[in-house]
């Protein structure tokens, strides 16, 4: 599906985020299928002020320039910025796929809210710095940090865009260009939607190459590949091929390699499945028993046990709501792992949601437990089923689990991965034979369907499904 260089891209970057080791600088290309203008229209009526023609134009940063000398101030530079910051726009998706993934860190040199807006739509706390004074000190418990390197729609007379700002920024927004250089030492960097024509960007760069030469981080960005049917003539089309692949070799200079994609449409495409493998790791165990067929409880429990803790041996988080019966053991299971492993991040690697088992409140408890499994598991990608019954209050029969069976719907409908154990009977049974009912619905690769086909073999030993789970979870992960 990507070429060779894209999947390292990935592969990196997914590390890089599960290590809390990442940032993405955004450019103007982010914000622009919002439904922003570009510079180039955004500057048209300046251009026209000053009876240039913007076609014939690509130093914009000068041309602003020009605009305030003529005029003797920025006032109209000024007005132009906000109404046209100021408009609504629409979220993009790769706004929102990158404002679910775990990265705190944000770097933009645009003025629109598009960044900070995404984030506080997944209900994340963010800390925006907009002027200097902004970084000398640090909100409680946000989420995210979005650096506003050229200022914000808010104080459109102070946005950097003139060669007075770029000329006085080491003056007035030092602090910016220190900040970063110390992200881009530290944090591997994706950019997206970013043209590299900016000075300040390009100083530091240059700054950080001849500090730490080849001992610099590799960083990433987004470029599309320039095509023939976007020129009038052929030599008009090699020369913009000549001129794109000497950048890629002076970005490379830097560290930052380029990512040629054929469609813009092709980025989203590759962050998808950034979040897929990310929320991959993050695996939903479903389970409850008080009945364990033709286990024996010890059986039950050792079993449960061993799984939780080669989930996380495997380099995989857990998240669990308790189930009856075997929830102590997904706990010790991966508490025990966790300890061997001198892990100092227990809470991040197993997330425990036990249900509340009454209510005095406004909303029904069946209700209560929907929208509670609905956001324990909204950040999972594959989610594990095994056995599944209880005892029904009125008669004393043994049922099947019917909130395992709620855990499974909310799954698919959040595109989770189902990996039920049929072999340990029950609602994971049953959710098994739905599955293979449907496998290309609910799984959609092939090549697993025969390890599929042996979550369910009833002679396997524990340890086997359990080496045919974790086969399956690093398949999935893969793809």
């Amino acid at each position: 599906m990507f070429n060779a260089k894209i999947r390292e891209f990935i592969r990196t970057y997914v590390k890089a985020i599960s290590e809390s080791n990442v940032a993405v600088f955004a450019g103007a290309g982010l914000s622009q299928p919002a439904g922003y203008v570009n510079w180039k229209e955004l500057m048209r009526e300046i251009a026209e002020d000053i009876e240039l023609n913007i076609d014939l134009e690509s130093d914009l940063i000068a041309l602003a320039q020009y605009h305030v000398n003529e005029f003797d101030g920025r006032g109209k530079i000024n007005q132009i910025l906000i109404e046209e910051f100021t408009k609504n726009a629409q979220i993009t998706e790769n706004h929102k796929i990158l404002s679910r993934l775990p990265i705190k860190t944000f770097w933009t040199t645009n003025y629109d809210k598009l960044i900070e807006a995404s984030l506080e739509s997944n209900n994340k706390k963010v800390d925006t710095k907009i002027v200097p004074e902004n970084l000398g000190h640090t909100a409680q418990n946000t989420d995210a940090i979005v650096y506003k390197m050229h200022g914000d729609i808010t104080l459109a007379h102070e946005a950097v865009l003139t060669k007075d700002d770029y000329e006085g920024y080491d003056l007035k927004r030092k602090l910016f260009s220190t900040a970063l250089q110390g992200d881009l030492v530290s944090k591997t960097f994706l950019f997206i939607g970013f043209s590299f024509d900016d000075p300040n960007l390009s100083y530091i760069l240059s700054r950080i190459r001849i500090l730490l030469g080849e001992n610099s981080r590799n960083h990433y960005c987004f470029m599309k590949k320039v095509n023939r049917v976007d020129y009038t003539t052929d030599d008009d089309f090699r020369y913009a091929e000549i001129k794109q692949e000497l950048k890629i070799k002076d970005l490379k200079r830097y560290r930052i390699n380029v990512l040629l994609v054929d469609e813009y449409q092709d980025i989203t495409l590759i962050l998808q499945h950034v979040e897929n493998i990310v929320k991959r790791k993050n695996i939903f165990i479903s389970g409850s028993a008080i009945e364990y067929g033709h286990w024996s409880e010890a059986g039950a429990f050792k079993f449960t046990s061993n799984l939780s803790r080669a989930i996380i041996k495997n380099r995989n988080n857990i998240v669990s709501g308790f189930g009856l019966g075997i929830g102590s053991c997904i706990i010790s299971g991966a508490l025990e792992e966790l300890y061997e492993r001198n892990e100092n991040k227990i809470e991040e690697r197993l997330k425990l949601r036990p249900f509340p088992q009454n209510t005095v409140g406004r909303i029904p408890l069946n209700d209560l437990w929907t929208k509670y499994r609905t956001e324990m598991m909204e950040n999972v990608g594959i989610s594990i089923f095994v056995f599944g019954n209880k005892e029904d209050k009125e008669t004393g029969k043994i049922t099947l689990a019917n909130g395992m069976i709620e855990e499974f719907n909310i799954a698919i409908d959040n595109g989770i991965i189902p990996i039920p154990v049929g072999a340990t009977g029950f609602t994971a049974e049953n959710l098994w034979k739905t599955v293979m009912d449907d496998f290309d619905r609910y799984v959609g690769i092939e090549s697993l369907k025969q390890l599929y086909i042996n979550l369910n073999n009833h002679e396997k030993q524990p340890e086997e499904l359990i080496e045919v789970v974790l086969y399956i979870v690093n398949e999935l992960i893969k793809h």
